[in-house]
């Protein structure tokens, strides 16, 4: 019996990865994994003001490693899992590959590619009804938005031939 797919889902800040993971989960049954979510239920509300970067990517790494271990568990019981993790860098995206190939999962990597410009349309919206989406309970400023967007490199070509990508835009 072949091993379930593990769905990576990468986009920038306000690319839409939740709405999308949300459905896709749905659509093929899997368990859907999100940093924001652990992040917010576990660290938000200690986070310092103001907000230190280092403290902040501590935490996330911890979460994330958690989710793996979590997911690749889940996965080889034969539930394909959705991992929302933002995903920002191809280092990070080479990472979570590895590690699914290590396990024995094949990937398919989902790539929301949406223009910078209407990201950030979206997060204004979002903010200005906090709650509102039942995804996130925190606020992203325009300085947390430039700083993820510093570091997002969109994946290439090859990358998502490699790893069965689906690009959505």
């Amino acid at each position: 019996m072949p091993l379930p797919l593990i769905h990576l889902i990468c986009g920038s800040t306000g690319a839409g990865k939740t709405t999308y993971a949300l459905r896709l989960s749905g659509e093929v049954g899997a368990v859907r994994f999100s940093i924001d979510e652990w992040m917010s239920a576990l660290f938000w509300m200690d986070t310092p003001q103001p907000i230190d970067s280092a403290w902040t990517m501590e935490r996330i790494e911890r979460c994330a490693a958690l989710i793996w271990r979590t997911a690749a568990d889940v996965a080889a019981r034969g539930t394909p899992c959705v991992l929302e993790l933002g995903l920002t860098s191809r280092s990070a995206r080479v990472r979570y590959v590895a590690l699914a190939e290590a396990d024995g999962f094949p990937v398919r990597l989902h790539f929301l590619d949406v223009p910078a410009d209407e990201r950030w349309r979206r997060v204004e919206a979002r903010n200005r009804q906090p709650g509102g989406t039942g995804q996130l309970d925190f606020q992203i400023s325009r300085e947390m938005f430039d700083f993820v967007e510093a570091m997002w490199e969109p994946p290439t070509p090859e990358e998502m031939a490699a790893c069965d990508g689906v690009r959505i835009g």
